[in-house]
């Protein structure tokens, strides 16, 4: 009995040990970090992702802000990079102070104003003074130290902290995913207070929302409604059904397509600074051709009209147009967003099975018409020739009753 008295107060004094233990090494992250050559900052702030805390003092009477950001867990081939910015939540816009370790393993800490998505964080001036910068990096932490002149920026700001890949000693994209795109928030100069933003995380569900819409309905949909219309007509147990599937497939598309390209341009608007200038302009022509499309089923001729063929030709060269652009721009989406790898592959896989599914059907509906065409030259169509009884017209290689 007594032994399990003895054992239960170990376990007791052990716990109590551990959370100690564990209290002071998480109040050691922030307010009890003691600098080097004795530097104190009266407020501190432990961030909430990627290892980050920030100390500062700040003077209200000459609105200066004495600053340390400290980056734990960091390897020596990594930057980091701490921004305030003055006209937004996310990362654009921001006034940034980076610092890395050179390959000669010296430290490199200098300004950079963000002014796009995909930047390699160039050198130059930001909107604000900025003094005593220096950055030192030691047991796997970059420290970067400055003084900011913040007259005209108030006394709350938006805070942007971040971390990524070197290339020798050229910093790389950052990952956009996870805790990479939650790193932004508030900072009350006054109280201290640190605040969080989900300004990122929205941003970046929106283009998620817009790269989806567009691959399924442009990238997807479009090619299927186009596979139907070639191929399906062969089969004359399928007219008139092919028809509408058709254009069920492809009226869907569109409205999908414009759904995507609708959140486009919101993400433009919201995104001042930042342009895409090969894939915004892809965009707007394939919009104006569906919707051209979409218009011109409004005066299409009856199958017998002499200016059929002449809409035909139109209507094929504009539909297929708008697929290949189609393609070719998702593949810009997808380097632009840089999701997972596996989203993309999935997409080439898809495209893939598309295309292999519209090279067997290629092969099967020449085969069609070839025998049919060898059984019309032996005078075996049941229908009494070319334009028989029931309307079949023999149009490029295979044989179709209704032209779409």
């Amino acid at each position: 009995m007594g032994g399990r008295r003895l054992t239960l107060k170990l376990t007791v004094s052990l716990s109590l040990i551990t959370c100690f233990l564990l209290s002071s090494s998480y109040g050691q992250n922030c307010a009890k970090h003691s600098f080097p050559n004795n530097r104190v900052f009266k407020t501190c702030s432990d961030l909430p992702v990627l290892n980050s805390f920030l100390h500062f003092n700040y003077d209200t009477s000459s609105s200066e802000l004495e600053i340390a950001y400290r980056h734990s867990g960091i390897g020596s081939s990594r930057w980091v990079a701490w921004a305030i910015n003055p006209t937004s939540t996310g990362m654009v816009g921001s006034q940034a102070l980076v610092a890395y370790q050179q390959t000669n393993g010296t430290m490199r800490v200098y300004t950079s104003p963000i002014t796009q998505y995909q930047t390699q964080l160039q050198e130059g001036e930001l909107s604000f003074n900025v003094s005593d910068l220096s950055a030192s990096y030691e047991n796997d932490e970059i420290i970067i130290f400055a003084t900011l002149g913040l007259s005209n920026n108030g006394t709350m700001l938006n805070q942007v902290w971040q971390e990524g890949g070197l290339n020798g000693n050229i910093p790389q994209m950052h990952v956009t995913s996870g805790a990479n795109v939650q790193s932004m928030g508030t900072l009350n100069l006054v109280s201290g207070e640190a605040g969080t933003s989900n300004g990122g995380g929205s941003k970046l569900k929106k283009r998620n929302i817009h790269g989806v819409l567009n691959t399924v309905s442009w990238g997807i949909l479009m090619p299927m409604g186009a596979i139907i219309a070639r191929y399906l007509k062969v089969f004359k147990s399928a007219d008139p059904a092919w028809f509408y599937l058709h254009v069920l497939c492809q009226f869907s598309a569109y409205v999908v397509g414009v759904a995507g390209w609708g959140t486009g341009l919101k993400l433009g608007s919201e995104s001042v600074g930042i342009q895409f200038d090969a894939h915004r302009t892809i965009g707007i022509i394939l919009f104006s051709l569906g919707t051209l499309q979409v218009f011109a089923l409004l005066v299409r001729p009856k199958p017998e009209h002499k200016y059929r063929l002449y809409w035909n030709i139109y209507h094929h060269l504009v539909g297929y147009t708008v697929i290949i652009l189609s393609v070719i721009n998702i593949f810009k989406g997808f380097d632009i967003l840089e999701p997972e790898k596996k989203w993309k592959h999935a997409y080439i896989g898809v495209i893939v099975a598309l295309a292999s599914t519209a090279v067997l059907l290629e092969a099967y509906t020449w085969f069609v018409a070839m025998r049919r065409k060898r059984s019309e030259s032996e005078g075996k169509l049941p229908y009494g020739g070319v334009n028989g009884g029931e309307g079949n017209v023999v149009y490029g290689h295979g044989v179709r009753t209704q032209q779409a």
